[in-house]
Parts: structure tokens; C-alpha cells; sequence
């Protein structure tokens, strides 16, 4: 790969923005594959989701080796999966790990998700994430938690007990602001007793193109529900323009909270702020560019987990700039403009909530299943 290439990547990283990696599975760790791609796309970290080790694990025979000598063991189609991902993610961890440690604990992370199944479930959660936590047993961790109502009580606790957290499934400022609540509230504990905040880390993780892909088909409706032209050519220059506007609100707003004379004392104690962490950032509408929710939220303190379609296409022709607080009073009339036009924004990010979570648990169910079928076919062989 050209130098001409890999710039616009570790662009990024000068203009403060982590890129990161949303895909993992076993050949990338095996056969150098990721290595190359942390020294060429700029990579600093790896995030997961039950869909992804779905695709991996169930896609392919990379595990099978791994599936014959755990079948040999009895156990449990749940306690197998466990043990393939944390070893992927011990792996990976690993090879972050010098950016881990350079960057003085700042970066370099690698995400493993409890089970969406629990997402309404505090006191399960807490225990899953646990225990993955002590299985790792990597300081570049980050639990992946749901950010629900449970989950984020989950959170709170889990960051009091100085572990890594990446909540996952924000769309709504709402509970992106819940979630900023939780990571203070946990530090300001952890100063109380004692404890010190210099070495945790969370991200945040907002969805981007996903609420696009809602409001489109929201306001497509609109637009055949009215004859009046005027009004139809001001709803379709909406197109596109609610995912962009919500993260930079929600940017907006991180720099006001981490900006306040609250988190002051946190910070001169060694706290890091909470990133936020832009998800779902592949182009999911082919008229748009391919990279649009890339280039449009660029910026100090932020983190893009992106698919690898996506970061070879940023590596070929993105342009980097710092532009996730550029045109913020356009954002928020974006975002009055739909509330105007009868678009329930809220709403519309609740049930893509519901819909995330149920679409993880739907992922993981269907990865058990594909694990216990590729344990009765070992056993049948044996």
C-alpha cells in the first residue's frame, strides 16, 4: 500500500480521531493480517458485536480445531463460544497493546459485548461482565453494555470497580447524556473512597447511519402524504441530514460536560474524558458517499469504529478535516426543521434501541445455534 494511501487514515489520528476497527475474527490474529492492517490503515483498536463472531465463528472453519478439542470437554455450546471470543480478543489485545501503552492507557482497546440477551438485566449484566473481564484479563479491555436503563446502572457500577466500558446502542441525546451521568458519577465514587481514576477508560458509543436510514423512510412518507411541492422539496433536502446532526449535538454537548467545572477536578487527577465513539458508520444509502459519516464527524477526542469496506474506502478517497463542530447551529435547525415537519425523533430513536438490542440477541441466539450444530457434526466425526 502507497503512502498516498494510508494518509487520509493517519490524518484521523493528527486531527485527534481514533480509527478502529468494527470486525474480528481468527485468521486476521493468525496470519498477520490485522498486524498489517494496524501499521497501514493507522488502526488503534478492534470492536466487536455478536453479529460479527456470528459471521466468524458460523462462516467459516477457522474455529473448527479449536471446536474439536472443546467438544472433547462436554461443555456447553454458551461456554464454548465464551472461550473461542476470549481468545480472539486476547489476541487482539495483545497486538494493541504498544499503542496501549504509549498512549498511556488512552487507546489501543479491544471490545468484547455481553450478552444483549441480559441488556435488561442490571444485576446479570454485572455479572457476565465480570466475569469476562477477569477471563480476559487485559488492561486494553473494553466490556461492551448495552445503554439501556439497566445496562447503564450497570455501567456506573462497573466503572466504580475500574473496568473498561464501551456502552453500545446510543442513538438518543437522552441517554447519551445518562451515560456521561454514569461515568462521572463513578469516577466522583472512586475519588471518595480512595480509588484512583487516572487508568479508566469508556467510550461512548452513538449510532449514526442507522437513524438516517429511519427518518429517510419517515420522511419519504411525508413526502407522499403531500401535494404541496414547496413543502415536498423541503422535506426531501432533509434526506440524509438527521444521523450527521444528531452526533454533532451529542458532540456538542460532550464538549460542555467534559468542559464543565465538574469534571475539572476529575481531570486534574488524571481522568480521561468519555470519547465518544461514532458506530454503524458505513453507508447504508447508495446515493450518499460511501464515507459521509466519516468525513462529517471528524474531530479532537473521538473514536470511528468502522467496518472494513469502510476504512479501505477512507484509506482511497476520504478527506480529512476537522468537521464534527463545524455547523452545529445547522444541526440544530436540521433537527427542529423534522420536529416541525412531524418527525418524532425521539420516538424513532427509542425503537432503534428496542430494534439494536433485539437484533444483537437475535445474533447471539443464532450463534449458539450455529456453535451447537458445529459440535454435533465433531461429534459425530469422533
Amino acid at each position: 500500500m502507497t503512502t498516498e494511501h494510508q494518509k487520509p487514515l493517519a490524518q484521523l489520528t493528527g486531527l485527534g480521531q481514533s480509527v478502529w476497527l468494527d470486525y474480528i475474527r481468527r485468521e486476521i490474529l493468525t496470519n498477520g493480517e490485522l498486524e498489517r492492517m494496524i501499521r497501514e490503515f493507522s488502526l488503534r483498536g478492534v470492536t466487536s458485536n455478536p453479529t460479527i463472531f456470528e459471521q466468524a465463528i458460523g462462516g467459516s472453519d477457522d474455529y473448527d480445531t479449536s471446536l474439536e478439542q472443546l467438544a472433547a470437554e462436554g461443555v456447553s455450546a454458551g461456554q464454548v463460544f465464551e472461550r473461542l471470543a476470549v481468545e480472539d480478543i486476547r489476541s487482539a489485545a495483545d497486538l494493541f497493546r504498544p499503542i496501549f501503552e504509549e498512549s498511556q492507557g488512552t487507546d489501543g482497546f479491544v471490545s468484547l459485548e455481553v450478552s444483549p440477551v441480559l441488556a435488561d438485566d442490571t444485576s446479570r449484566t454485572l455479572e457476565e461482565a465480570r466475569r469476562l473481564w477477569r477471563s480476559v484479563d487485559r488492561p486494553n479491555l473494553m466490556i461492551k453494555v448495552p445503554g439501556t436503563r439497566a445496562g447503564t446502572a450497570a455501567v456506573e457500577q462497573l466503572l466504580g470497580e475500574g473496568i473498561n466500558v464501551n456502552i453500545t446502542l446510543l442513538f438518543s441525546l437522552e441517554d447519551y447524556e445518562r451515560v456521561m451521568e454514569a461515568y462521572l458519577a463513578a469516577l466522583e465514587r472512586r475519588v471518595e473512597a480512595g480509588e484512583p481514576v487516572d487508568r479508566i477508560a469508556s467510550v461512548a458509543s452513538f449510532f449514526i447511519s442507522r437513524v438516517d436510514s429511519a427518518v429517510d423512510a419517515a420522511l419519504e412518507t411525508k413526502i407522499g402524504e403531500t401535494t404541496d411541492e414547496e413543502r415536498r422539496q423541503r422535506l426531501r433536502s432533509l434526506r440524509g441530514r438527521a444521523a450527521i446532526a444528531n452526533a454533532k449535538l451529542a458532540y456538542e454537548r460532550f464538549r460542555e460536560i467534559f468542559g464543565s467545572d465538574r469534571f475539572a477536578p476529575l481531570r486534574e487527577r488524571g481522568a480521561q474524558v468519555q470519547r465518544p465513539l461514532w458506530a454503524s458508520t458505513s453507508t447504508k444509502n447508495p446515493e450518499y458517499r460511501d464515507v459521509i459519516y466519516v468525513e462529517e464527524l471528524i474531530g479532537p477526542d473521538t473514536v470511528n469504529t468502522m467496518p472494513m469496506a469502510t476504512v479501505e474506502a477512507f484509506a482511497d478517497h476520504g478527506v480529512a478535516r476537522r468537521t464534527v463542530d463545524v455547523g452545529v447551529e445547522e444541526a440544530h435547525s436540521d433537527l427542529d426543521t423534522l420536529r416541525e415537519a412531524g418527525i418524532d425523533l425521539d420516538r424513532i430513536t427509542t425503537r432503534l434501541q428496542e430494534e439494536g438490542v433485539e437484533k444483537f440477541a437475535e445474533s447471539f441466539r443464532s450463534l449458539i445455534a450455529s456453535v451447537e450444530e458445529k459440535l454435533e457434526r465433531v461429534a459425530q466425526r469422533a
